[in-house]
């Protein structure tokens, strides 16, 4: 099949969502030490969240889309305070830590589709007819797609760069036993860092299934391409998540002009142990 400048504008699409939700699984990971195999599902609530709100109370899909940020947020928090806490208290490692994580997302998903069954649905959002710019189709429910995501990753660095709470976010990341010694709250910090990382891995997922479906399987099937884009970008590095996620969501929607669409994950996890086998450090040089 002959390239097509429409799978590099699909990539682009999809890049940003992918990279919305790494970001959150990165700051995530910086802050606490340990991967998130839970990190999906935050993203499946947050879609489902603003589907009932949409679908079910009828609430216009930007509201549905706002009221589906706080409740994705509480569940984060309470199951940090339930689950995460008591073993961070206990002094547990980061093994313990995420193989915690791994079974929550198991049951997370599962309750999702008792809940709601495995059927795919879709937002009660009017149909949008695709326009032609420059040779490519596109709908305004992904221009603004592209733009939501655009707007949010500059909300990003200015929290991080132009802020308290930025600095004090990067400085525990860098060194947590100094940051406290200065007189840093960790606990606050941790928080905080739950409240941004599922904030925006809710949005993600109301992105992905406003672009797509919504089902109980997509966080899980998103969760290893989110991994590979905070590997591809330097773990930790919430710079590097952005530019890793818009990497693997171009690359994986390119390759379909050149190989089935089956293998997109395939791409992306090839891409990233060329990249690591090359520069072990990630693209932007953070330590992995």
């Amino acid at each position: 099949m002959a390239f097509d400048p429409q799978f590099l504008l699909n990539g682009v699409i999809v890049g940003s969502t992918i990279a919305l939700a790494a970001i959150g699984l990165t700051l995530i990971f910086g802050i606490l030490d340990f991967i998130n195999f839970a990190h999906g599902e935050y993203l499946t609530l947050g879609a489902y969240a603003a589907l009932v709100a949409n679908v079910a109370l009828g609430l216009p899909f930007v509201v549905a889309a706002v009221v589906a940020i706080p409740i994705t947020v509480a569940l984060a928090l309470a199951l940090d305070r339930v689950v995460f806490y008591p073993l961070r208290r206990e002094g547990a490692g980061a093994l313990s830590l995420l193989i915690t994580s791994f079974g929550l997302s198991i049951i997370l998903r599962n309750a999702v589709e008792m809940v709601w069954s495995s059927d795919p649905r879709r937002f009660d959002v009017g149909g949008a007819e695709a326009m032609a710019i420059a040779g490519v189709r596109i709908t305004a429910v992904q221009i603004a797609i592209v733009v939501v995501s655009l707007v949010l990753m500059i909300a990003i660095h200015l929290l991080l760069t132009r802020t308290t709470l930025g600095v004090t976010m990067r400085a525990t990341a860098s060194n947590r036993s100094l940051a406290l010694s200065s007189g840093v709250n960790t606990e606050r910090i941790v928080t905080w860092t739950w409240v941004i990382g599922a904030g925006l891995t809710a949005i993600a997922g109301v992105l992905i299934g406003l672009n797509t479906v919504v089902r109980p399987s997509m966080g899980f099937g998103l969760l290893l391409v989110m991994f590979a884009a905070v590997i591809l970008g330097g773990i930790g590095d919430p710079y590097g998540a952005m530019l890793g996620g818009l990497s693997i969501g171009i690359a994986q929607e390119v390759s379909v002009a050149f190989i089935s669409a089956s293998y997109k994950p395939a791409v992306a996890f090839t891409i990233m142990v060329v990249l690591l086998l090359w520069k072990p450090e990630g693209l932007r040089g953070a330590d992995t």
